[in-house]
């Protein structure tokens, strides 16, 4: 199911890059679950779960009878900031002004 899941997106994500968004398969679930990561505009628009319910999920079940839902995975803030400098925001040191 996974093969059918990562094309079908394929088929959507065109519509998705128009408007500076993207989505990224994270897992497909024996249960029918899809789990996807919306990246770039997608992920913090607030129309997201509009588009993930009404466009990504409802293409998705047309095209694979097999998936029950569609849910969006975030990565944590910390996390995001840990990404993008090396360390998270615990491990930084206050650095007193010298007089």
């Amino acid at each position: 199911m996974e093969e059918k899941v990562k094309k079908a997106l394929d088929q959507i994500r065109g519509s998705l890059q128009a408007d500076g968004g993207d989505v990224k398969l994270v897992s497909v679930g024996e249960d029918g679950v899809v789990k996807v990561k919306l990246v770039g505009a997608c992920a913090g628009c607030p129309m997201s779960q509009m588009t993930l319910k009404q466009g990504i999920e409802r293409y998705l079940k047309q095209q694979i009878p097999e998936v029950k839902e569609v849910v969006s995975v975030e990565v944590p803030a910390s996390s995001a900031i840990s990404s993008l400098t090396g360390r998270t925001r615990s491990t930084r040191q206050a650095v007193a002004p010298t007089v």
